[in-house]
C-alpha cells in the first residue's frame, strides 16, 4: 500500500443493531378542530370570589374562514330585531317566502327539468337537420321592412293614441311598401338570416318595437316559399329561432311591466315564474292585448300564424284558459295553409311551442290533434299542386317524403310522450285506411317507444311488405325497424322469423348504398341476439355485396360500423377471431387510417383482456397487431407511437400457454420478429421472458434438471440478444440488470456475467450530463447491491467485475459531488464483502463469502480498494471547497468510517475526528443532525471510542 493513502482496516465482527426511532406522545390530532380552553372565576352569586382561581371550560372556537365571513348574512339577533318592525302580514308573507325558497332548494323543480328535456329533443334534431338537408341552388328572399340607407321617421306622440295610431300606420306602411327579391346562395342565405336576428335584437334594445315586429313578420313570410323543398326544413329551423327570439323578447318586456305588490308588501316586486294573471296588473294586460291585436291585422295567414305561436307564452299575463284555447284555435286554422309541406311544419312548430309553455299534461290533446289533422290532409301530399312542384324542382317522390320526416317525428314523438299506449293501436289502424302509407308507418316507428314497436316486429314487417305507395323507400322503413329492435329485441319467439324475414328483403337490394345503411344497423341486432354462426353467415353477405367493383371504397364508415357494433356484441373474443368472414372484412379497408382505426378498436375492446392459446386466435391478433406496426413511421406522432405500442404490448400479454414454455418461448421469438420497430415491445417481450425463466424455477423448486436448464440458458440468451435493439438507454441498463438477476437465479453464472459486463459497456458509451447522472446515480446503487452476492470469475481475478466499474465510472465524467457521491456507497460494498457472511443470498449461488472464505488475499485487496477510494473521496472534497455538498459528503464519509472500519487503528480513526471536524469548520452543519449522529455512534459502545466521548466538539456550540 502507497504511504500516501489512507490506512483502512474493516471492522468484521458487526452484530446486526436494531434501529430504534423515539417516540413522542400526543393528544390530539392535527386535523382536530381547535378548541379555545376559557378560564372562568367560579364565584357565588352576590358574593367575591372566594380563591383566586378559575375553572377552565373548553369550547370549540368559532374560527371561520375569511371567505366564509365575507358570504356570512347578518346575525341572529340583527334579523330577530328586523322581523320585530314588520307588520303581521308582512311577517306572514316573509314566512312564506322563506319556506318556498328552503323547499326550492331542497326539491329541484320538476317544471324546470321537464322545460330543459324539451328544449334538449329539439335542440338534438336541429343539428341534424341543418346537416342533412342543404341545396345547391339559389335561395330567394324577399326584404320588404327598411332597406340599406333607410331611416326611421320618429314623431312625437302627444297621448297615447297617437302612439299607438303612429305603430299601425308604420306597420301598414310595412305590408304595402317597396319590396326587393334576392337570390342568394345557402352560405349567403345563412348570413342573411343571422343578419336578420342580430337587428331583430338590436331594434329591440334601441326601443324600436315595430321594427322588431317587422323583422319577424318578414322571416315568418319565408316560411310560406317552399320554391326549393330540399331546403326547406333547414329554412324552418333557422327562422323558428329568430321566431323563438322575438317571443322571448316580447314575453320578458312584458313581465319586466307586469310588477306586483305582495300581500303586505309596500314595495313592487317584479312577476315569479309561476305567476298567475290576477297578479298582472291591468296596464300590462293592456300592453299584452296591443302585441295580440297588433298580430291579428298581419293579412297574410302563415306570417300570422307563426308571428301568434311564437308570443304564445304571453296569453298567460291575460288568461289562464287564453293559452290552451289558442292552441286548438291555431291547430285548426293550419288546415288554411294549401301547401303540406308549409302545413306541417307549421304543426311541428305549434306542438314545440305548446310543450314548452303548457303547464299542465292533461291540456295536451291539441299534439294528438295536430297528428290527426295531418291524416286528414294526407291525399294533399300527392295532389295536383304538389306534383306540380315536384316535377318543376325535378324532385322525386321518395325525397319529397323525406322532407316530411323531422316535422312528423317531432309530433309522434309529443303524441307517445303525453298520451296512453292504446293510442299505437289507433294510429296503427288509421295507417292501413291509408293503405299503409310508408311515410305515416315510418313516423310512427320513428316516434314510439321502441319497446311497444319490438313488441309487434313481424306485425311492423308484415305492414312494410303490403306498402303500396312510392313514398319511404323499403330500405328507409328497414332501418327503422332495425333502430328500434336493436335497441330493445323482440320476443324470442319473433326473432329468428323477423331475421329470415328482413334478410330475405336487404339481400334483395341492388344498390351498395341502400344494402350498407340496413346492414349497418340490422347487426347490431345480430350481433346481440344469435350466434357467431349467424354473423358469419351476414358477413359473408356483405363481403359478397362489397367485393366486386372495390364497391367498399365507398362506405368506410359503415363498415367501421359493422365491426364496432360485432365487438361491441360479442364477448367471446376466440369465436369472433375464428370466423372465417372476420379478418377478411377488415382487408376490405382500403384506406390505411381508417384500416388502422378498426384495428385498434378490435385490439383496445374490453373482450382483449381473456388470455388464450388458441392458434387462429393467436394468427389474427399477430396479422391485426402487424397491420399496427406497418403503419407507424417517421412522421408518425408521438403519442400514436405510444398507444399502438401499448396495443401491441397487450397483444404479447395475451397469448398464455400455460406450463408449455417451450412454445411460449417460440411466440416470443415471433413477437420479436413482427414488432421489431417498437421499443416498448422489445422491452416487454424481455420481461416476459424473464418472466418466464422465473417461473421455470419454480416449477423445478431451484433443481434445474439438463432440460430446463438449456432452456433457462436459452431465455437468458434471448434477453441479451434483445436488449441491444432497445434505443432507450435507460431501458437497456434496468434490462440488463434484471436479466442477470433472473440468470443467476438459474445459476447461469455464464449468462449473468455477460449481462453484467454489458452495463459497464452501456455506461462507458454514456454522454455526461446533469439528465444522464440523475438515472445512472439510483442504478450504480442498484446495481452495487446485485454486486454483493455475484461470485467472482477465479479466471479473471479477485473483483474483477467491481474493479472494472470503477474504472468505468471514473472515467465517465461525473460532477465532483455525485461521484464522491457514489465513491462512499462503493465503500459500503467492499465492507461488506470482507465479512464472514453476507447479509443476503441466492439460492444455491456461492456468493465470495462462501467462495474466498474469508481468505487473507480477498480481505486484503477489498481493504486496499477501500484505502484508494478514500484518497479519491479525499481529493474530491478538497475541490468542493468549503461548502454545504462538502459537509453533507463529509460527514456521510465519517459516518461509514465509524460504521465500517476497525478504530483500533489510530490513522482511521484520526480521520474519521479530522471530518468531524471539518464538517464543524465549514458552518454548513446541521447542528440538530450532527448532535444525534454523534450520540448514535458513541452508543455503539465501541472500547476505542470511550476515550475520544468528550474530545469532539459540540455541534450546538460551535455554531
Amino acid at each position: 500500500m502507497s504511504a500516501n493513502l489512507p490506512v483502512w482496516k474493516t471492522e468484521r465482527n458487526v452484530d446486526s443493531r436494531k434501529l430504534e426511532f423515539n417516540w413522542v406522545a400526543t393528544v390530539d390530532h392535527p386535523l382536530k378542530n381547535v378548541v379555545v380552553t376559557e378560564r372562568i372565576p367560579r364565584r357565588v352569586l352576590g358574593s367575591a370570589p372566594s380563591t383566586g382561581r378559575s375553572t377552565p371550560i373548553s369550547a370549540a372556537a368559532n374560527i371561520s374562514e375569511p371567505l366564509a365571513l365575507a358570504l356570512k348574512k347578518l346575525d341572529p339577533l340583527t334579523e330577530f330585531a328586523m322581523r320585530e318592525e314588520l307588520d303581521p302580514l308582512s311577517k306572514i308573507a316573509a314566512e312564506m317566502d322563506a319556506v318556498d325558497s328552503l323547499s326550492a332548494k331542497k326539491e329541484p323543480s320538476k317544471k324546470a327539468d321537464e322545460k330543459r328535456d324539451k328544449t334538449d329533443s329539439w335542440t338534438s334534431r336541429k343539428s341534424g337537420i341543418l346537416q342533412k338537408y342543404t341545396t345547391s341552388e339559389k335561395l330567394s328572399m324577399v326584404t320588404s321592412f327598411l332597406l340599406e340607407g333607410e331611416k326611421v321617421v320618429v314623431r312625437a306622440q302627444s297621448t297615447k293614441v297617437d302612439k299607438v295610431q303612429h305603430r299601425l300606420e308604420q306597420l301598414d306602411s310595412f305590408e304595402e311598401g317597396p319590396q326587393r327579391k334576392l337570390d342568394l346562395s345557402q352560405a349567403e342565405y345563412l348570413l342573411k338570416i343571422q343578419q336578420l336576428n342580430k337587428e331583430l335584437v338590436q331594434a329591440w334594445n334601441m326601443q324600436q318595437r315595430v321594427k322588431a315586429l317587422k323583422i319577424a313578420i318578414q322571416c315568418a313570410k319565408m316560411l310560406a316559399d317552399s320554391d326549393v323543398l330540399p331546403f326547406y326544413p333547414s329554412k324552418f329551423v333557422l327562422v323558428t329561432d329568430i321566431l323563438d327570439c322575438f317571443g322571448k323578447l316580447v314575453y320578458e318586456r312584458l313581465r319586466a311591466k307586469a310588477v306586483y305588490y305582495k300581500p303586505g308588501g309596500k314595495t313592487p316586486v317584479a312577476l315569479p315564474e309561476d305567476f298567475t294573471p290576477d297578479m298582472v296588473p291591468d296596464s300590462a294586460k293592456e300592453t299584452c292585448l296591443n302585441w295580440f291585436f297588433k298580430i291579428a291585422s298581419i293579412r297574410e295567414l302563415v306570417p300570422r300564424l307563426y308571428v301568434e305561436m311564437a308570443l304564445l307564452k304571453s296569453y298567460y299575463f291575460i288568461s289562464a284558459n287564453e293559452c290552451p284555447e289558442a292552441l286548438f284555435r291555431l291547430t285548426e286554422m293550419i288546415l288554411g295553409i294549401g301547401n303540406p309541406l308549409v302545413a306541417i311544419y307549421a304543426r311541428c312548430y305549434l306542438c314545440r311551442v305548446g310543450l314548452n309553455v303548457m303547464t299542465r299534461h292533461s291540456e295536451t290533446g291539441y299534439l294528438k290533434r295536430n297528428f290527426e289533422c295531418f291524416l286528414e290532409t294526407y291525399q294533399h301530399l300527392f295532389g295536383r299542386s304538389a306534383t306540380g312542384d315536384l316535377s318543376r324542382q325535378n324532385i322525386s317522390i321518395p325525397i319529397y317524403m323525406t322532407l316530411y320526416t323531422p316535422a312528423l317525428d317531432y309530433i309522434m314523438e309529443a303524441v307517445v310522450q303525453h298520451s296512453p299506449e292504446s293510442v299505437l293501436s289507433e294510429l296503427l289502424e288509421e295507417c292501413k285506411r291509408y293503405s299503409n302509407s310508408s311515410l305515416i308507418l315510418n313516423t310512427i316507428m320513428s316516434g314510439f317507444k321502441p319497446t311497444y314497436i319490438a313488441q309487434r316486429t313481424l306485425q311492423f314487417l308484415c305492414m312494410i311488405g303490403q306498402c303500396t305507395d312510392d313514398g319511404i323507400p323499403l330500405h328507409s322503413l328497414l332501418r327503422t325497424l332495425g333502430l328500434c329492435v336493436s335497441i330493445c329485441p323482440p320476443p324470442a319467439e319473433q326473432r329468428k322469423p323477423a331475421l329470415n324475414a328482413v334478410w330475405s328483403n336487404i339481400a334483395q337490394l341492388k344498390k351498395p348504398s341502400e344494402y350498407m345503411s340496413c346492414v349497418e344497423i340490422w347487426v347490431q341486432f345480430i350481433a346481440r341476439n344469435f350466434s357467431t354462426r349467424e354473423v358469419n353467415t351476414v358477413l359473408g353477405d356483405v363481403l359478397d355485396h362489397m367485393v366486386p367493383n372495390r364497391c367498399s371504397e365507398k362506405f368506410p364508415m359503415q363498415l367501421k360500423a359493422i365491426v364496432r357494433h360485432i365487438v361491441a356484441e360479442i364477448t367471446d373474443f376466440e369465436a369472433l377471431l375464428s370466423m372465417d368472414n372476420f379478418l377478411p372484412l377488415i382487408d376490405l379497408f382500403h384506406d390505411e387510417s381508417t384500416k388502422v382505426e378498426v384495428c385498434k378498436l378490435i385490439l383496445t375492446s374490453n373482450l382483449v383482456e381473456q388470455k388464450t392459446n388458441d392458434l387462429v386466435t393467436i394468427n389474427a391478433l399477430m396479422y391485426l397487431g402487424g397491420i399496427l406496426h406497418d403503419c407507424v413511421n417517421a412522421l408518425t406522432p408521438e403519442d400514436e407511437h405510444r398507444q399502438i405500442g401499448d396495443i401491441l404490448c397487450n397483444i404479447v400479454n395475451l397469448v398464455d400457454y400455460g406450463r408449455d414454455f417451450e412454445q411460449q418461448l417460440q411466440f416470443y421469438v415471433e413477437a420479436r420478429g413482427s414488432f421489431a420497430s417498437f421499443d416498448a415491445v422489445l422491452a416487454q417481450l424481455v420481461q416476459r421472458v424473464n418472466l418466464l425463466a422465473v417461473n421455470t424455477r419454480l416449477v423445478v423448486k431451484g433443481l434445474h434438471t439438463r432440460k430446463t436448464g438449456d432452456f433457462v440458458r436459452a431465455c437468458a440468451a434471448y434477453c441479451f440478444i434483445t436488449i441491444p435493439s432497445i434505443d432507450s438507454t435507460k431501458v437497456r441498463l434496468s434490462l440488463y440488470l434484471l436479466s442477470g438477476q433472473v440468470a443467476l437465479s438459474n445459476h447461469c453464472l455464464g449468462q449473468a456475467d455477460a449481462c453484467f459486463r454489458a452495463i459497464l459497456s452501456v455506461i462507458s458509451e454514456l454522454t455526461p450530463s446533469a439528465d444522464t447522472e440523475a438515472c445512472l446515480l439510483p442504478f450504480v446503487r442498484k446495481f452495487l447491491a446485485v454486486l454483493l452476492v455475484v461470485p467472482d470469475n477465479p479466471d479473471r481475478g479477485i473483483l474483477s467485475v467491481s474493479k472494472k466499474l470503477l474504472n468505468v465510472l471514473k472515467n465517465f465524467g461525473w460532477s465532483s459531488a455525485n461521484l464522491c457521491s457514489i465513491y462512499i456507497n462503493v465503500i459500503d460494498l467492499l465492507a461488506v464483502m470482507a465479512q464472514e457472511v453476507y447479509p443476503y443470498h441466492i439460492d444455491r449461488v456461492e456468493s465470495n463469502d462462501a467462495l474466498w472464505g474469508s481468505e487473507p488475499g480477498f480481505i486484503e485487496e477489498t481493504e486496499n480498494m477501500i484505502a484508494i477510494i478514500i484518497g479519491e473521496i479525499l481529493s474530491l472534497l478538497k475541490e468542493l471547497g468549503p461548502s454545504r455538498k462538502q459537509t453533507h459528503l463529509a460527514i456521510e464519509l465519517f459516518v461509514r468510517i465509524m460504521t465500517r472500519a476497525d478504530l483500533s487503528v489510530q490513522e482511521t480513526k484520526q480521520l474519521a475526528i479530522n471530518l468531524w471536524q471539518l464538517c464543524i469548520k465549514n458552518g454548513f452543519a446541521d447542528a440538530k443532525y450532527m448532535e444525534k449522529t454523534r450520540d448514535y455512534v458513541l452508543k455503539q459502545n465501541n472500547a476505542n471510542l470511550k476515550e475520544f466521548k468528550y474530545s469532539w466538539p459540540c455541534p450546538s456550540s460551535a455554531s
